[in-house]
């Protein structure tokens, strides 16, 4: 109720419209849609669940086993819908870091990468800044974190990482505007389909289950999501 407005949101929104609109225009350049899918919880229901019969539908079991979480981060391509995705226990700056390094590796000879992103710390740590520059072939001085340079604050961070003169750019969504992340509206489709009513004995069967759904998503249901939002209100 008391959340603090971005001075800069219409800034961000009208930069990641334009992403999304631009994304079939720039084939040497690619543009992903990332973040974090949190404490995804593996519960097994206690008792199996009662097939639906006639005037009823199928009964779920309420109570239920904790068998853990996982995390997923996952990108989604905003030319095509595919989406990449680790599934692991954490989501550290280094996971996070590690996982751009991969989709920068996986993705190779493109002039440009952008990506979508909204402003977790993580999304704009020391690990993320080396990261960046080492790609970029950055050799000056990043200096210290929380004392000079580059690395001085999330502010210095962040204005180094959207940098459009790099090779490697990131887009911050405005602050409480998740929505404008793409990612998260495929992360609403894959709670329908794999973990509301999902009943998972383990981690590991949780994480099969997310990563065979991604499978199975890219080979029959990815396409880009239409895109029609121009940073305008949506009633006169």
């Amino acid at each position: 109720m008391n959340a603090k407005e971005d001075e800069r949101k219409d800034e961000r929104i009208t930069d990641i419209c334009t992403i999304y609109q631009q994304a079939l225009q720039t084939p040497d350049e690619i543009r992903f849609s990332i973040d974090e899918m949190t404490g995804i919880q593996a519960l097994e229901r206690i008792a199996v669940d009662l097939p639906m019969s006639q005037g009823k539908p199928v009964a779920i079991e309420f109570e239920y086993k904790r068998n853990g979480t996982q995390t997923l981060i996952a990108a989604m391509d905003i030319a095509t819908g595919k989406i990449t995705a680790h599934c692991g226990d954490t989501r550290t700056e280094a996971d996070f870091a590690h996982f751009i390094d991969a989709m920068l590796q996986q993705n190779p000879k493109f002039k440009r990468y952008h990506f979508v992103t909204d402003q977790l710390n993580t999304h704009k740590s020391e690990t993320l800044v080396r990261l960046v520059a080492k790609h970029c072939n950055i050799t000056d001085e990043l200096g210290i974190k929380g004392k000079s340079g580059i690395l001085k604050s999330m502010e210095t961070r962040e204005r180094f990482l959207s940098d459009t003169s790099k090779s490697v750019v990131f887009h911050y969504t405005p602050k409480h505007c998740s929505w404008m992340n793409q990612i998260e509206v495929w992360f609403g489709i894959l709670t329908k389909k794999v973990v509301k009513r999902g009943n998972f004995t383990s981690k590991a069967e949780l994480k099969a289950r997310l990563l065979e759904f991604i499978d199975y998503f890219n080979r029959t249901m990815a396409k880009p999501f239409k895109w029609t939002y121009q940073g305008k209100p949506l009633t006169g």
